[in-house]
Parts: structure tokens; C-alpha cells; sequence
């Protein structure tokens, strides 16, 4: 049937019928009599089946005058009136028929439209719904939900043993013993340039938008641009964000003198402008540069080409909400050594974080000194070697697993994935999106739609805990591992966690360890309690992040790359082969899931080199910033 007044629909378009009714100015809703509550139906039936029943019955008035018709109604009455009298009783069973069966067609017709676009809503809904076949809805005033996703593999789970058999990695230990040949070097001194400091270029201000992780990419950022630019960088301001609700400034959490003397020989970096350049509106002067006026993963030309002359001209520029903003290739060794250097060496937590870091990683291991590289580094005097200790086999650490399960609610909100909360859900997570992601969603306006469905199968949806305990299950992890969670402000609370604790009963996160005492000059301060988490991640017997593109996850990552020594390994999961497995929640056997997982694992423990446009944060594993033994 076609469409409603279209060339090939029997029906005619409403505007002929609102002219010879004389109904063109009312509202469509005008027509909209029927009892029939479902809308399409009546939409369908009072008007289009209203329109084309009245046009042709009375269609014969189009063009004649009432006194006409009149007049011949008058004159045919003697000579025909008996005729047609007897004609409309002979044939009124078949006249009867044909207005029933026209009747019924169009009845058809309108109850086709409702169930086909019922159909269509129904299959797009299954669609949907196929990833959540295991969720029970519990409907009582309100909408609730269980938010079990994979019910039946967390069965299979629960009464599978940890290990099995001949096929089981150890994720306690380094794949490869190739991890191992790498060594930090980028501290090591290079040749000099005599005269690279006898002039100055000006002075360079960065403010560095963000968290604590998006911050300190910033500051290592800043620290190679000022050296390509051979420019004075003053010390990182930290702006303060609406997500992050943080005031803290880089003295808060980083050892400012050990950063500057670090880099001393390569940069030359002051704590303020010289008082000649504090009084000058840099904004006014166009000393000001925002980061839309460089592109993002920019190369050094674009930096050369629009900052280098405001700052010839003005002596000093201010790079606004600097970030992101200065790619890894192509890059002048020189510099990518740097960034290295200030990343792994130059950038030491103050003595407040060190002291209740140390704090907790003794709650975490019950042991009071430091086991490896990555402790001291971080950690500095708060954890003293203890050799005697270190050699009791009797009181030896426990080993933990730190988990950094990314799904707090601004990355939940921003992915705009389904994950079995239903209407509350989807209208809570929408409503956060349009307070703290309009531009986003202005964006999102002008681009095709992408269901829910396609965004998880092409794996851009972060992990469920319930996702993440399936996965440390299908890798063999015994179920009393002892696993640190950091962030802990997971969406969803105790209800979302209940799926991994049935699997993982021993987590714990900082607020467990700590007093609220030893929290409370914190409490205020997400970056310095970030900072408890990634000292935390980065000293675990492993690693396991659930989203790899994380700036917390890939920091940590290199850090135990950097200073692990080969004996730090890390778990990656690659979300889309993940989503593919977990599509077969309803058949596939746990042996099979097992394999899958840990196959998919062991290729993301691989030792490689940096790929080009990697981040040298992320993989520090290159010339630049390690060196390999033979």
C-alpha cells in the first residue's frame, strides 16, 4: 500500500477533503475520533479511512450546485423513482456485501500498518535485547533490574575449578623472558649543547586541563616543547575542572625542586614569570593559545609555526587548557628522550602521598619493606629495604592483583552503550551526558545513529564488573586471589559489584585500608586520591586494566614496562575479541571460553618495540628511552 497521499495510494491527500469539508485550518488532531487508543490505528482509521469513505460517497456533489441537484432529484422521482426503488431492493444484499467487504479492507489495512510497525519495533527490540538475555527484570512501584548480563557463564564460573590443566598461564609472571633485556636509560646523560641556554626565546606558561594522569602527560608535554622552542617553562598550573572538582596545583603533588634540578641540564624551568611580564594582559597582547589553535597529536612544525613567533614577539606565551597536544612521530630523538626522562624521573609525589601510599601498599601486603625497583621509585624512603626481611620465606608478602576497572559514570555516560539498566538507566546516564557533555551530544546530531548493539560488538563499550570477573575467571585466577580496585567509585555500587564478588570475594579499595583519619587531608582532592591508586596499580604483582585507552591504565603500564625489570606483567583485553566471546554466553562451553580468553590474553603480553604513533608514556620500549641488553 502506498504511502498516505502519495501517487500510488488509494487513499487522497487530506487536503481535498479539508477543502470540501471546509477543515483546512484544524489540526490533524481534529480527526482523531476513534475510541481505538493505539495511535498509528487511529490515525489510520479516523482519518485516511474517514477522508476516502466520505470523498466517495458524496464525491457526485464536485461540481453541481444544490438547486440542480435538487431540481433533478424532483424530476426523476416519477419516471425512475419506482425503478431505482426496485433495483436498491433487488440488489441491497450485494450492495450490503460490497460495503462490508470495503469496510473490512480498509479495517485490514490500518490493523497491517500498527502490527507491521509493531513487528519492526519488536525485532529492533530483540535486537537489542540479545545481549541481555540473562537479565531478570524485578518490576515492583518502579523499574529494577538484577543487572546479571551473563548469568549461565557465571554459573559455569562458579563450579569450574580455577586451573585447568596443561593449557593454564601463569599470570603471576612475564611471558617472555625477552621483557627482561630492556633497562631504564633515559636519565642517562647524552652530549651537551654548549650553547643551548646562552638566550632564552621568552617564557612559557601552560595551565593543563584534566585529571591527575591527563595532567602529568601535560607537564612532560610542555617540558619538550619548551625545550624545542628553547624556551623557559615556568611550573605546570593545574586548571580546575567541573568533573574532577579538584583545586590542586602541581606543588600539591609533585616534589617541585626534584622535578627542576632534574631537568635541569636539558630545561630551564622557574617557579614564576619575572615581575616584568606578570603585569601584562597576555590575552590582549594574543599571548594567549588555546589548544583548538593547535591540532591534536600536533608535530613540532605546527609548534614552530604558531607559537614560536607569538613568543619571539610578546617573550612569553600561555598555552591554555594544554593537553593532548603534541604527537609521538615523527619527533627528534632528543625530545622523546625527554619526555622519558621527566615522565620515569622527574616527576616524584610529594612526601604526603609517598607516606600514606607506603601506608597502604604494608595493609595491601602485610609486609613492611619495598620488593623491587618500582617501590623505591615511587615510594622513595617511606618503604626502606629490608634485606633480612626480604629473606624470611616465613614472613613473605602477599601477592595482589590490582585491578583498575574503569566504569565510573562519566565513562559509562560517554560510551552511550546499554548495560542492562533499562529506561531508568538509559534517562540517568542521558540526563549526566547533557550536563556534562553537550558538546558532545551537538556533535552527535549531525552523525548517523549507532545502536548500542553496534557499539558494543565493535568493542568501544567499556567492561561491566561482571565482564571483568568472567575474564580473570576464563584466565585460571584462583577465586581468594587478593585484588586491589582502584578508583571504586564504580556506577552502580554494590548491586553492579555483586556479579565479581560472587567470583572474587577478597577486594579491596583504598577506603577499606585507610582510616577515614589517614583519608581525610584527601577527601577534597580526587588527583592526590588518584595518586593512592596509582601507586597501588603500579607496585601489584599484576596489573589488569579492563580499557586499555585509560591515560590512569596506560601510565601504570609504562611505568611497570619502565622499572619492572621484566617481572611486572600487565593484562590487556582486547574489548572487541571480548565481545564476540561473550556473544555465545547462551552456547558456548566453558573449556572453550577458557581457551579463548587466555589465548587473547597471552597475545596481549607480547614483547614489541614502540610502534610509530604509539605513546612513549604507554610503551617506553624504544631507543629513546630504554636500552636493550644482548
Amino acid at each position: 500500500m502506498g504511502k498516505l497521499g502519495s501517487p500510488k495510494s488509494p487513499h487522497p491527500h487530506p487536503a481535498n477533503v479539508d477543502f470540501l469539508f471546509g477543515m483546512g485550518d484544524c489540526p490533524a488532531r481534529c480527526f482523531e475520533t476513534t475510541t481505538n487508543s493505539d495511535y498509528s490505528s487511529g490515525r489510520r482509521m479516523s482519518g485516511a479511512y474517514h477522508y476516502w469513505s466520505k470523498t466517495f460517497l458524496f464525491g457526485s456533489l464536485k461540481g453541481h450546485s444544490a438547486n440542480n441537484i435538487v431540481a433533478k432529484q424532483a424530476n426523476g422521482k416519477g419516471a425512475y423513482g419506482g425503478k431505482r426503488q426496485n433495483w436498491f431492493h433487488k440488489h441491497l444484499r450485494w450492495i450490503s456485501f460490497a460495503i462490508g467487504l470495503t469496510g473490512f479492507l480498509f479495517w485490514l489495512d490500518s490493523f497491517m500498518f500498527v502490527e507491521f510497525d509493531a513487528m519492526n519495533f519488536r525485532k529492533s527490540s530483540v535486537l537489542e535485547a540479545s545481549m541481555w538475555k540473562d537479565i531478570r527484570g524485578i518490576s515492583n512501584k518502579k523499574e529494577s533490574f538484577s543487572l546479571l548480563m551473563y548469568g549461565r557463564l557465571l554459573k559455569l564460573a562458579s563450579s569450574s575449578p580455577a586451573q585447568d590443566g596443561r593449557d593454564s598461564i601463569n599470570p603471576w609472571k612475564e611471558p617472555s623472558s625477552q621483557a627482561s633485556l630492556w633497562k631504564p636509560c633515559a636519565d642517562r646523560p647524552g652530549p651537551k649543547d654548549k650553547g643551548r641556554f646562552k638566550r632564552s626565546n621568552g617564557y612559557i606558561l601552560i595551565s593543563a586541563n584534566g585529571g591527575l594522569n591527563q595532567q602529568r602527560v601535560a607537564v612532560c608535554n610542555a617540558v619538550a616543547v619548551a625545550s624545542l622552542l628553547n624556551a623557559t617553562l615556568v611550573v605546570p598550573r593545574f586548571l580546575y575542572s567541573s568533573v574532577w572538582k579538584d583545586p590542586s596545583q602541581f606543588g600539591d603533588i609533585y616534589q617541585e625542586e626534584h622535578f627542576m634540578n632534574t631537568l635541569k641540564d636539558e630545561v630551564t624551568i622557574t617557579k614564576e614569570l619575572p615581575q616584568h611580564l606578570r603585569s601584562i594582559d597576555l590575552e590582549a597582547v594574543g599571548s594567549v593559545i588555546t589548544d583548538t589553535q593547535l591540532e591534536k597529536e600536533a608535530q613540532p612544525t605546527d609548534f614552530t609555526r604558531v607559537v614560536l613567533p607569538v613568543l619571539l614577539q610578546n617573550g612569553v606565551v600561555h598555552l591554555l587548557g594544554f593537553g593532548n597536544r603534541f604527537g609521538f612521530d615523527p619527533m627528534p630523538h632528543h625530545l622523546q628522550k625527554l619526555r622519558c626522562k621527566c615522565n620515569f624521573h622527574a616527576l616524584k609525589f610529594v612526601p604526603k602521598i609517598q607516606k600514606i601510599g607506603s601506608l597502604l601498599l604494608r595493609r595491601i601486603r602485610e609486609y613492611n619493606s619495598s620488593r623491587n625497583r618500582i617501590d623505591r621509585e615511587l615510594l622513595g624512603d617511606f618503604m626502606p629495604s629490608n634485606d633480612s626481611q626480604r629473606n624470611d620465606v616465613s614472613n613473605s608478602p602477599i601477592k595482589y592483583l590490582a585491578l583498575h576497572l574503569r566504569f565510573e559514570v562519566d565513562m559509562v555516560a560517554y560510551s552511550h552503550c546499554q548495560f542492562g539498566g533499562g529506561e531508568s538507566e538509559r534517562k540517568e546516564l542521558q540526563a549526566y551526558r547533557e550536563t556534562h557533555f553537550p558538546l558532545l551530544l551537538q556533535r552527535l546530531k549531525n552523525l548517523r545513529p549507532v545502536s548500542p548493539h553496534e557499539l558494543r560488538i565493535s568493542g568501544r563499550c567499556p567492561l561491566t564488573p561482571e565482564e571483568a570477573g568472567l575474564l580473570l575467571a576464563g584466565l585460571g585466577l584462583e577465586r581468594d586471589t587478593y585484588i586491589y580496585l582502584a578508583g571504586s567509585q564504580i556506577y552502580g555500587g554494590k548491586t553492579r559489584m555483586d556479579p565479581f564478588t560472587s567470583l572474587y570475594p577478597n577486594l579491596v579499595t583504598k577506603e577499606d585500608l585507610l582510616t577515614p583519619s589517614e583519608l581525610e587531608p584527601f577527601r577534597n582532592f580526587s588527583s592526590q586520591l588518584a595518586a593512592l591508586d596509582f601507586i597501588a596499580c603500579a607496585t601489584a604483582d599484576v596489573f589488569a586494566m579492563t580499557d586499555s585507552g585509560s591515560q590512569l591504565s596506560s601510565l601504570v603500564s609504562g611505568f611497570r614496562t619502565y622499572f619492572g625489570g621484566g617481572h611486572a606483567p600487565t593484562l590487556r583485553p582486547n574489548r572487541k575479541r571480548i565481545s564476540a566471546i561473550l556473544l555465545e554466553n547462551d552456547t558456548i562451553e566453558w573449556s572453550s571460553f577458557q581457551q579463548r580468553i587466555k589465548k587473547m590474553f597471552d597475545e596481549g603480553q607480547k614483547v614489541h618495540v614502540r610502534r610509530y604513533g604509539q605513546s612513549i608514556y604507554r610503551q617506553p620500549r624504544s631507543p629513546e628511552c630504554m636500552c636493550k641488553s644482548h
